[in-house]
């Protein structure tokens, strides 16, 4: 796979309330390549939602560089998956999915078509018309991420979207957004305080020291990418899920 994005050198610092400095980022690098899935893992406020933020261009204030192989479009190239769907309960599912391309003003028959396909491959096409209210955890996180693809981003950026979920619903979802990138051949960079999830889904992990976030290794994840259920039975699961868990003690 080609390179797609780089993160070369990126440092990002606050100021806190006390006009103290904290180095929440400290010259971290990772490359991520064209249709690749990437896990970054770490410790609580290592900085992992900070350098997502960064990618996703919503925080601009820090050293280093980002650099692309093209450069995405504000608000049109990255789509963005948070831990909490955060869908508009006056909008049924179809009309939340479609907030984006309304975002861009596109009313093409094109778009229209791609909301109604993700719909169907998210499972969620006998739900179009229902409020958010009506749907379960999982079914309103699945209509969280075709919002995130509805406008085809170059990119989907997920920050710990499973997180809030139940362990059933999160391990069907796993498989429904495998299902999803192997139909859309995405670009994923995915937060997670999980070893487990991140070595089901990613093809590396990129594991992050205490704050200071730095990147202590990136790993690529040793098993097939044709991943089901039970592939967490496998040996070589364990073993790299155990390997993760340890360079995070």
């Amino acid at each position: 796979m080609s390179a797609f994005m780089s993160v070369r050198g990126v440092s990002k610092t606050y100021v806190a309330a006390n006009r103290s400095r904290v180095v929440a980022l400290d010259d971290v690098d990772l490359e991520v390549a064209d249709g690749e899935i990437v896990a970054l893992i770490g410790p609580s406020g290592c900085g992992k939602s900070t350098l997502l933020r960064m990618i996703a261009g919503l925080d601009t204030d820090f050293e280093g560089e980002l650099a692309w192989s093209r450069q995405p479009r504000p608000g049109k190239d990255i789509g963005y998956v948070f831990q909490e769907p955060a869908l508009l309960p006056w909008r049924t599912v179809e009309r939340n999915v479609s907030l984006g391309l309304e975002a861009q003003r596109d009313k093409s028959p094109a778009g229209r078509q791609r909301v109604r396909s993700l719909l169907e491959l998210v499972g969620l096409d006998d739900f179009a018309g229902s409020f958010p209210k009506e749907l379960s955890g999982g079914m309103r996180q699945r209509a969280a991420i075709a919002r995130a693809l509805a406008y085809d981003p170059q990119i989907l950026l997920m920050d710990e979207p499973f997180g809030a979920l139940d362990a059933i619903t999160r391990d069907r979802l796993h498989d429904d957004l495998l299902r999803i990138w192997e139909t859309t051949r995405k670009t994923i960079i995915l937060v997670t305080h999980s070893v487990e999830e991140a070595t089901y889904l990613a093809d590396k992990v990129a594991v992050m020291t205490a704050r200071p976030g730095r990147i202590k290794a990136v790993h690529k994840v040793p098993l097939d990418r044709d991943r089901t259920p039970r592939t967490r039975q496998l040996p070589q699961f364990a073993e790299f899920a155990g390997m993760l868990r340890q360079e995070l003690e």
